[in-house]
């Protein structure tokens, strides 16, 4: 989850990096944030979803929901192959598909699932090596932005330089009809103003301007730094886990890990048919805590727990997307109806927004077996899903 600002400045990176300017440095800064356009194409998929059927709505979802198909490969290539028909230039038609594609990349290495390989394949993967609100990946871009505010701010204060200079004038000076003595109080105002702004200024145009001597290098260097960064840690991730794994004695999968903090990420994996053993594990030491959550809890006396949490479970298998990946089940029963509560085993453990942080409540009619499904996403109000999310 890379902020927007910073995804802006990798695109200005790219563009400076390639020594484009005018309308074609616009454009790759516009392009490095085309894929997440589609929070207005998820717009589009909530008010239309209902509607249809359940298969219908899961390929409208991988179309138009948030990190799907804007976030592929294939759209990158697609976005680079009309920049080619339309000016034939191979520098902004390459520049064009790094924009869109490390947009991409960078939000697959933080912490949401994608679809990287869409429509060739639907399956669902992320790296989850990177901590969403890592310091390098989101602060690194925001140079550029820095820069360009210190060039903006120099020229506004050529700008007001010039125009101070206007004041100054014999011919305004000798005006009868101008009053000198406000003109003498606006001129000790304006020089003692200007002498603190280009105090501020001197360290902002010392930097601008030894950016300027070494553009090319300068930028090119931070997008080494990122490129580096964003490597160093996956594969990191892969050595851990194999010696993780081998010292608990099970397969932990690299996909479903989630990075809960700068260096440092969660693992699972079921220990028994009716746990999970979770893991607290750090780059620099290794597993640090480990605990353990039950599958299945059950509030009252519920004889058929495990048929209700299995039906659950099915119709979440139908759903997109698929966020809950250590399903855990809190059944209960009252007045007939039998109560699910579907959530993941990560979640009382992982702040800030993680991307499986959603509570289905499942109500099954205990004579009829009809139900009724109600979503609470990131702790906000429920509400009521329709039935072709499932079937």
């Amino acid at each position: 989850m890379v902020n927007t600002l910073s995804h802006i400045g990798i695109g200005l990176l790219l563009a400076h990096t390639l020594g484009l300017k005018g309308r074609k440095r616009l454009g790759i800064v516009l392009l490095s944030i085309v894929p997440d356009l589609d929070y207005f194409t998820y717009s589009l998929f909530t008010l239309i979803s209902g509607g249809v059927s359940h298969e219908a709505r899961n390929q409208l979802f991988y179309l138009l929901g948030h990190r799907e198909f804007t976030h592929s490969v294939f759209f990158a290539v697609i976005i680079a192959f009309l920049i080619w028909l339309k000016t034939k230039d191979r520098t902004f038609t390459f520049g064009g598909f790094l924009a869109v594609f490390l947009h991409s990349f960078l939000d697959y290495t933080t912490s949401a699932k994608m679809r990287p390989f869409y429509p060739f394949s639907a399956n669902e993967s992320a790296l989850r090596a990177i901590y969403p609100f890592d310091p390098v990946v989101n602060v690194i871009p925001l140079l550029p932005l820095f820069i360009v505010a210190a060039e903006y701010m120099k020229k506004r204060n050529i700008r007001t330089t010039k125009i101070e200079d206007r004041w100054n004038t014999e011919d305004i000076w000798n005006d009868k009809n101008v009053d000198l003595r406000a003109l003498e109080r606006k001129d000790r105002w304006s020089i003692r103003n200007k002498d603190i702004l280009n105090r501020k200024l001197k360290g902002f145009n010392g930097f601008h301007n030894f950016v300027i001597r070494n553009e090319g290098k300068f930028y090119a260097s931070f997008i080494v730094v990122l490129l580096i960064w964003t490597t160093m840690f996956p594969v990191a991730k892969i050595f851990l886990i194999d010696r993780i794994s081998r010292a608990e004695g099970t397969e932990i999968s690299y996909n479903d890990t989630y990075p809960i903090s700068f260096g440092k990420f969660l693992a699972v994996y079921p220990i028994s048919d009716a746990r999970y053993k979770l893991l607290e594990v750090s780059y620099w030491s290794g597993v640090q805590k480990s605990f353990y959550v039950d599958k299945i809890t059950v509030t009252g006396d519920v004889p058929d727990t495990s048929a209700y949490a299995e039906r659950t479970g099915e119709l979440y298998t139908n759903s997109v997307p698929q966020a809950i990946d250590y399903p855990v089940y809190s059944v209960s029963e009252k007045d007939g109806t039998v109560t699910v509560i579907l959530s993941d085993a990560r979640n009382p453990y992982v702040k800030n927004w993680p991307y499986f942080d959603t509570v289905y409540r499942f109500v099954f009619d205990r004579g009829s077996g009809e139900y009724e499904v109600y979503e609470s996403h990131y702790g906000r109000e429920e509400k009521k899903l329709d039935k072709n999310y499932f079937e």
